[in-house]
């Protein structure tokens, strides 16, 4: 199904999304200073352009405004597009934090990802080794942030305020 399916709808297609006490930056963040050598997805060259989750609410409530509301998809991707390995060193830098970032085959990830699936508390999923293999990024030809009025707020100025923080 899709827009074809939905020929009426207005979609949102946000980035994967960050903020305080989020899945990506918190685990990111707990995961670099717990381990002096960190195993990246693959390469690490996977595609990312993070969007703050209150940029993307904000652009929800915009493209619901009663002038805008028609049938189109936005693509809301935050301010930079990083490499995974890119964003593990902006993540920490601001944090202060020099780890080894060492290169770990897919499929050691999606073994650990299976073994996850029978013992609780791993953090990790089949589902995000799946998303580490494609780019997540929006494209610069369809309507996004900026065609909703947003200047979308980077990893690195949120970073900033979540690590002030107790």
């Amino acid at each position: 199904m899709g827009r074809a399916a939905f020929a009426g709808a207005l979609l949102i297609r946000p980035a994967m999304m960050f903020g305080p006490d989020d899945a990506l930056l918190t685990t990111v963040i707990k995961l670099l200073k717990r381990l002096p050598i960190f195993p990246m997805f693959g390469r690490g060259r996977t595609r990312l352009q993070p969007a703050y989750v209150e940029d993307v609410a904000e652009a929800v409530a915009m493209a619901l405004q009663p002038t805008l509301a028609r049938p189109i998809t936005f693509e809301c991707g935050g301010p930079h597009v990083y490499s995974y390995e890119e964003l593990l060193r902006a993540v920490a830098h601001e944090a202060d934090i020099q780890p080894i970032l060492i290169p770990t085959p897919l499929a050691a990830w999606d073994a650990l990802a299976w073994i996850a699936e029978f013992l609780p508390g791993l953090p990790i999923t089949r589902n995000q080794v799946e998303l580490m293999q494609v780019d997540n990024v929006s494209s610069p030809q369809m309507p996004g942030f900026a065609d909703l009025g947003i200047s979308p707020h980077s990893i690195e100025q949120i970073l900033q305020e979540m690590l002030r923080q107790p």
